[in-house]
């Protein structure tokens, strides 16, 4: 799960443009939104687009549990791994 941690948040790095980021800068359980890595709703569009072309993964924006799949790079590696086709 380790491999699918970094390469979410190597994804997340380059979807959103945060290159003053690395890999290690990004703690796996810590907030995504908010007083974590401090994303918005703009950022969940473009990383739910990304990790559709990367993995193959649709995230329902009207689920009601797809705030609890962006809550962290934990919960996301969980949600991908349980819906990789």
């Amino acid at each position: 799960m380790d491999t699918l941690h970094n390469e979410i948040k190597q994804l997340i790095i380059e979807a959103l443009n945060l290159e003053d980021l690395t890999v290690e800068d990004i703690d796996t359980d810590a907030p995504l939104f908010g007083e974590g890595l401090g994303l918005d709703s703009i950022d969940a569009l473009e990383l739910g687009l990304a990790i559709k072309k990367a993995y193959n993964v649709v995230i329902d924006a009207d689920d009601s549990n797809t705030r609890e799949h962006f809550a962290s790079v934990a919960n996301l590696a969980k949600f991908i791994s349980a819906n990789k086709a």
